[in-house]
């Protein structure tokens, strides 16, 4: 048989010089399965599968007390050595766009998934093993090196995605559990911001993580990247959410940026959570909120009915943070708010609309507009007559969605503005 020669290599740059670590034979094998792992031999596919494999029967033949002891010559030792095998691992085991239209599609990524969760598995066994024992310092260093790359890589492969299937998923999903048990956290998001206050969380390490395949020329090259970072940022509530919003704010408006539309109301949930879970003054801090409030307003140009549906809803809680900016004296008019721009446009849409689903849409939050501004309302009363009157003209299935919504808005209207109606002035005072 052929010799392997990307072992030959491996062997050779595995070795130590002096004075540097790890220099001993276990660092050796680790470094050499290193190389193997990020290589990019001509066969480097085949070379990666003999990696898993001496990886394998490396754990399986190590004890714990000698795959997490320290190295006198550098702080990180065997720890930092072991987590960047684990960085290499979740790598590997990562889909890629360009797999989307090949005809095996997105197989091979489960496969590589199934194997590399069966090693986490095994590597967090080891790191469980050593909880009593007397190398406890360098197996909360081992932690935090391990604990990143396996999360990401557990949540990648865990949720159903195209390149995930049911014994991935069920390879990850115990991952992420036995991450927990071995962290000592009760929940993935105790595990992020800590399980109390003195507990910084991992949540900095996960987004420090995330952050080279989070950028404009990155992010699309690994389709699992923006799942990872909106699932785990919906973990993360206030009080906490706030410290990390320099973190979190561009990765969620680059995503929400996109020309499709997945992407495009993925990163608008993204933004909702943050409106939902940030201050206020935060929001206000820079502009912050102006610039939130401009990249939603764009998206209602976009006739896509899941799209305005999520950015209606995030502007309506994205109202009351901007109108604390606004200052109203008593002996002046009231000045014209970003709700009566948003309602104007939303009723500029809403009259020449056709489409049931987007008729549904506008119908459906158009009373929370009117709830909003109130007596206000009569700024734009004209306009939700019209499109009162023309919406229960039109039937929109058995249901009636649009038609109850309308006459709720109608309702409201009359509640709000009742001397208009009282004086007979509208075209639906007949009603």
């Amino acid at each position: 048989m052929e010799p392997d020669s990307s072992r030959e290599s491996s062997a050779r740059e595995g070795s130590s010089l002096p004075g540097e670590c790890p220099s001993s034979a276990l660092g050796q094998a680790f470094s050499q399965i290193l190389h193997r792992l990020t290589g990019q031999e001509p066969r480097r596919s085949k070379a990666r599968n003999a990696a898993l494999q001496d990886l394998d029967a490396l754990l399986e033949a190590t004890e714990c007390d000698k795959l997490f002891e320290g190295c006198e010559t550098s702080p990180g030792g065997m720890p930092e050595m072991v987590g960047k095998v684990a960085k290499a691992l979740e790598k590997y085991a990562a889909p890629a766009v360009e797999q989307e239209g090949r005809e095996d599609g997105f197989s091979a990524v489960a496969e590589r998934a199934a194997a590399v969760g069966l090693l986490f598995l095994k590597l967090l066994r080891k790191v469980e093993s050593a909880k009593n024992s007397l190398v406890c310092l360098v197996r909360k260093t081992a932690l935090r090196h391990l604990a990143g790359p396996i999360y990401i890589f557990a949540v990648t492969h865990s949720l159903e995605q195209p390149w995930t299937r049911p014994t991935s998923q069920d390879v990850a999903g115990e991952v992420l559990a036995l991450l927990l048990q071995v962290t000592e956290c009760g929940s993935v998001a105790g595990f992020l911001h800590g399980e109390n206050e003195d507990e910084k969380g991992r949540f900095t390490v996960v987004l420090r993580l995330l952050k080279p395949d989070l950028n404009k020329e990155s992010w699309k090259k690994n389709p699992a990247t923006k799942h990872v970072f909106s699932w785990t940022l919906h973990q993360v509530t206030r009080p906490w959410l706030n410290q990390h919003l320099e973190g979190i704010l561009p990765p969620s408006l680059l995503i929400s940026d996109d020309y499709q539309t997945e992407n495009k109301v993925l990163g608008v949930h993204c933004l909702h959570h943050i409106v939902l879970n940030v201050p206020a003054a935060d929001l206000l801090q820079y502009n912050r909120a102006q610039v939130l409030y401009h990249a939603l307003f764009n998206h209602l140009y976009t006739p896509e009915h899941r799209l305005v549906q999520a950015v209606l809803l995030c502007l309506l809680d994205l109202f009351p943070v901007l109108e604390k900016a606004l200052h109203w004296k008593g002996d002046a008019a009231r000045p014209t708010t970003h709700c009566d721009e948003v309602l104007q446009l939303i009723l500029t849409h809403m009259e020449p609309e056709h489409r049931i689903l987007l008729r549904r849409t506008y119908a459906r939050h158009l009373p929370a507009f009117v709830s909003r501004l109130g007596i206000l309302s009569v700024r734009h009363m004209k306009r939700l007559e019209r499109v009162i009157l023309s919406y229960l003209e039109v039937y929109d299935g058995p249901e009636e969605e649009a038609r109850l919504e309308t006459l709720e808005t109608l309702k409201l209207l009359m509640q709000y503005a009742w001397p208009r109606y009282s004086s007979q002035q509208t075209s639906v005072g007949f009603l």
